[in-house]
């Protein structure tokens, strides 16, 4: 928020740096194209990132800076990790990096205070463990490691740990918070006045200490210097760190690996889930096809339209991000969102990409169908083929055990490279249980700029997304979210595999059946029967025999 203050730029990545002489923003190549505009006209200078070369701007700053100079920033928004990348690419020219500036804030005026929504509970029912267990899951792992106190930092793990939800952060079920965790206390900073008595009660059942969210920094800086605190670097800020005196004991999240497994009853709600949100697809989808008959439309009336069929759905609570509706040239710009002021008049003709989700009680959904609103040309059928190609591989590829998310990424790509073209991209993310819609570890990346290549392991859910972009023209993806599964077990190992969780048809308009072989073929007609299996219980007559239209079976004869 506040490089969006600053800058313009809304993108959701990105790093500012300011100097007497320049003004810069780094991102990475799903924002250029959005950089380009939103920084026009500033004297903010764009920096595109590369894949692979980790932050970049620390290096620009070791280059570009004098010997001795000095560099503020505010601890609390840079991680210990992000930290230590800056201070090692600057050490050679002795600059000194300064942690406790909090610039923005004294120069914005108006900026927002903190939210006061409620905290809710999250019932079992949907979580499939109590607050209590997984407690004692992360004590057991804390006398393991001999670890005195546990400090937790990010939001979605707070939140699934105690079995809470909140929306302090849109399209987010999360709330502003720490957690500290030791062999017998156990204390959550929020604001108390966000909790209710009867909630208050059920937390104190765990011995659930709610303490101010203030507290935090007063409240490391008390624990005895012989004692040892366990936090990860990836998520606790430099500034809660320096208030540690005590022992501190680097490693990553335990929770983090927990909260990606799914188990069996976050598993069943899942697939629930999807039926919904495919019922809601097939209304939006036919809405956007019928009302075209008549008149245009604008990507804008196309968003809020996806948000009232979800919103009829039970146990619906809100987009799981801002809906990506990109017609035309605006579907090549990756994390395009539509304002109702300037978005673009929809026509029949043309590409239309639509990457949206719900977040519902008992699930979280992320899905993107790109369909085409008059006759696509043989160029735009070519490219849909070769991106669905490579969706299908994902789909349907054995691995074993011990695979990494950098070796799937490209059997996602290898249609597309096969003809020299790209998306830059990662292939998947992981999804999350009523939280986050991107959730770590899981991830299918072509680098990891540094960091642990992830071991893809059974229960996680992650999007299977590759995509195309052809600037000033479309863009292309097509996503849906799978669940890792086993498969076999041999003499040569474990072998795992992904089942596909979205349900909602592939616009078949856009395929040049002549690039698809046979295996490929039998695929699409597979899915596209289990979509109409499971969604059309939930129509009517009109609806059912528009869904059969778009799920018919096909072939080269």
């Amino acid at each position: 928020k506040e490089r969006a203050w600053l800058t313009g730029f809304t993108g959701s990545a990105g790093t500012v740096i300011v100097t007497q002489d320049h003004a810069g923003l780094w991102t990475d190549s799903r924002y250029f194209i959005q950089a380009e505009t939103q920084l026009a006209g500033s004297e903010f200078e764009l920096h595109k990132m590369t894949p692979g070369r980790g932050l970049e701007y620390d290096v620009w700053m070791a280059s570009n800076l004098s010997k001795g100079a000095r560099i503020g920033c505010h601890g609390m928004l840079f991680s210990v990790n992000q930290i230590k990348y800056i201070q090692k690419a600057v050490s050679g020219k002795e600059i000194i990096l300064e942690v406790h500036h909090d610039f923005i804030t004294e120069i914005w005026k108006d900026r927002p205070s903190l939210p006061n929504a409620p905290i809710f509970d999250f019932s079992v029912a949907y979580a499939g463990e109590g607050r209590c267990s997984k407690i004692e899951t992360v004590r057991a792992k804390m006398a393991e490691l001999k670890a005195d106190w546990y400090l937790i930092s990010a939001l979605d793990e707070v939140a699934w740990l105690f079995n809470l939800r909140g929306s302090d952060i849109d399209c987010n079920p999360v709330f502003y918070s720490y957690a500290l965790v030791s062999a017998r206390d156990c204390y959550l900073f929020v604001n108390k006045q966000k909790i209710d008595t009867s909630l208050i009660a059920k937390l104190d059942k765990c011995n659930i200490e709610l303490l101010p969210y203030e507290a935090i920094i007063s409240t490391l800086e008390r624990i005895p210097e012989r004692d040892t605190v366990l936090l990860d670097v990836l998520t606790t800020s430099m500034r809660i760190n320096q208030a540690i005196s005590s022992n501190i004991m680097e490693l990553d999240s335990m929770i983090r690996d927990k909260k990606a497994i799914k188990n069996a009853t976050e598993i069943q709600h899942i697939k629930k889930t999807m039926e919904k949100d495919g019922v809601a697809l097939t209304r939006l989808f036919k809405w956007i096809e019928d009302t075209l008959k008549h008149r245009t439309l604008t990507e804008w009336e196309i968003a809020e339209q996806c948000k009232k069929c979800r919103a009829i759905m039970p146990d619906y609570k809100g987009e799981s991000f801002d809906a990506i509706v990109g017609y035309d040239a605006n579907g090549a710009i990756i994390h395009y969102h539509a304002e109702q002021e300037s978005s673009e008049t929809v026509y029949p003709q043309g590409i239309l990409l639509l990457d949206s989700g719900g977040q519902y009680l008992d699930g979280t959904t992320d899905i993107t169908r790109t369909i085409a609103l008059g006759t696509p040309t043989a160029q735009q059928k070519k490219d849909f083929t070769l991106v669905l190609k490579g969706n299908i591989a994902l789909d349907q590829v054995y691995f074993p055990y011990g695979t990494n998310g950098i070796q799937l990424d490209a059997v996602a790509r290898q249609a597309l490279w096969t003809e020299c073209m790209n998306y830059g991209h990662g292939t998947g993310h992981g999804v999350g249980f009523f939280l986050n819609v991107h959730e770590s570890p899981p991830k299918m990346v072509a680098t990891t700029n540094g960091r642990q290549p992830t071991i893809l392991k059974v229960g996680m859910v992650m999007s299977n997304e590759p995509g195309l972009y052809r600037k000033g023209q479309y863009g292309i993806r097509i996503e849906n979210l799978l669940l890792c599964v086993e498969h076999t077990e041999n003499e040569f190992g474990k072998f795992l595999k992904f089942e596909t969780l979205s349900l909602y048809p592939i616009d078949l308009q856009l395929i040049d059946i002549e690039l698809l072989d046979m295996k490929e073929i039998n695929w699409l007609n597979q899915y596209h029967e289990k979509v109409f299996r499971q969604l059309s219980p939930y129509l009517n007559d009109e609806e059912k025999t528009w869904l059969a239209q778009k799920c018919k079976t096909i072939s080269k004869c």
